[in-house]
């Protein structure tokens, strides 16, 4: 205990969540493992490889990657200073750490990754948007061909409607790269000198900083003043026009269909040519974005790397559970049931033969639990029905004496029937062959 604390007693406060954190508990968090193990299934069946960067990074990685002059990196990143002396910061993003790790360790391009991980920014907590939040992405680092923008797009379209939701819009766009965002840039930024004094007050003193961050502001005095604000689509060079007219005629092949947002120009400095972004039209408007993401090919090089092609996107997985509850999709009953225990094992004797056959159905490799502190029958079927499982397995004075187990289906109007002690295994794998989910799958 440090000098000067005081030991905690009674009466004392109980502890919570830092502001804007939040705990995942069962069964809701067998959701996120639902989510991740979807996502998971569809990137590596599309050649992406689980990548796992540093929740910590030095602080040099996004101010260089994401650009001081940002909100995330000005106003939301959590920087602080270790006990070597070093700027360090908690990841805001999973992009910059990405292509930071690609610069260290030059895997051979094409270079696939996915990954889940936490993100961190001091923002104002909202519904579904918290200061620790999780993120499901891949990134695509080596090609700039924009058949790789349509594959990545439609990844995270198809992983959407895979989990059942159907009320999702996609915004797409382009922002040109060093040949016509130049010129682009100078344009707007004339356009937005005469109307300064229409900007909301933050963008009246820092419209010149970057021109492009007004277009995305959601002030209704922005808005208004950039009604009539010149399109970059109209601006761009022969080279990102026919990249932006390919990524749109393969996402039209694919059947995914999506509008053009002309504000659409993304928070972060490194992004070039495509950007998208996922809204979930169930939620409300302020707070529906789900995902997006678009090419950065300039990234790799400001992290002092060779000039490196590259695309991907985030996807925030609170956001998209938030999503599935305003559809009444992939609900907490559907997760379970996804993949249910095959066995609770229920013993009145004592305890030790549920210790020796939970372990072996384990050992076999089926899902099993038993109750503990030596309950009644009643309440370990009661827990064996709570628990989901498909089948209790029933140990009573009779069974051990006999040698035997009462195999107890329990989501089927079907008899206990008694099964040799030394078969339970054969058995319980027998039976489960013949069942299938509530997809009308087998069970696994």
């Amino acid at each position: 205990m440090s000098p000067g604390s005081v030991a905690p007693g009674p009466g004392t406060a109980p502890l919570r969540t830092p502001k804007g954190m939040h705990d995942v508990l069962w069964p809701d968090s067998r959701r996120w493992e639902g989510t991740v193990a979807r996502f998971a299934g569809l990137a590596e069946g599309a050649g992406y490889g689980l990548t796992i960067t540093p929740i910590i990074e030095h602080a040099g990685v996004f101010l260089r990657g994401i650009g001081e002059g940002s909100e995330v990196v000005g106003k939301e990143m959590y920087v602080f200073e270790d006990r070597d002396g070093q700027r360090m910061a908690l990841r805001p993003e999973g992009t910059a750490p990405v292509a930071r790790a690609f610069v260290q360790h030059h895997p051979v391009p094409p270079w696939k990754v996915w990954y889940v991980e936490p993100s961190f920014r001091h923002e104002n907590p909202q519904h579904g948007r918290y200061r620790q939040h999780f993120q499901l992405g891949v990134e695509a680092l080596g090609p700039a061909d924009p058949d790789l923008d349509v594959e990545v797009v439609s990844l995270a379209s198809d992983f959407f409607a895979g989990l059942g939701l159907r009320d999702v819009t996609l915004k797409v766009h382009s922002m040109g790269d060093g040949t016509c965002r130049p010129g682009y840039v100078g344009l707007l930024g004339a356009f937005l000198a005469e109307r300064v004094d229409r900007l909301c007050p933050a963008h009246r003193a820092r419209h010149l900083e970057n021109p492009l961050r007004v277009l995305d502001c959601k002030t209704a005095e922005c808005r208004a003043a950039t009604e009539d604000a010149p399109r970059f689509l109209d601006h761009l060079c022969d080279a990102c026009a026919a990249h932006f007219a390919r990524v749109r005629s393969g996402l039209d092949s694919l059947g995914v269909p999506f509008t053009i947002d002309h504000r659409l120009v993304r928070g972060f400095d490194y992004y070039t040519r495509t950007t998208f972004e996922f809204a979930a039209d169930a939620l409300d408007a302020a707070q529906n974005g789900i995902g997006g993401g678009g090419r950065y090919d300039g990234l790799v090089e400001l992290l002092g790397g060779d000039p490196t092609p590259g695309i991907g996107f985030g996807i925030g997985i609170e956001r998209v559970l938030l999503a599935c509850d305003a559809e009444s999709v992939f609900g907490v009953e559907a997760a379970l049931a996804a993949r249910p225990l095959h066995a609770y094992v229920i013993d009145t004797t004592g305890g030790q033969a549920a210790v020796a056959l939970t372990a072996e159905l384990r050992r076999a490799g089926l899902r099993a639990d038993r109750a503990f502190d030596g309950r009644s029958m009643k309440s370990q079927i009661k827990s064996a029905d709570r628990s989901g499982a498909l089948v209790a397995l029933v140990i009573g004075r009779q069974e051990l004496e006999e040698g035997t187990v009462g195999l107890r289906p329990l989501r089927a109007d079907e008899d206990q029937r008694t099964v040799p002690r030394a078969d339970v295994v054969r058995a319980l794998e027998a039976y489960l062959s013949r069942k299938r989910d509530h997809r009308g799958h087998r069970i696994e």
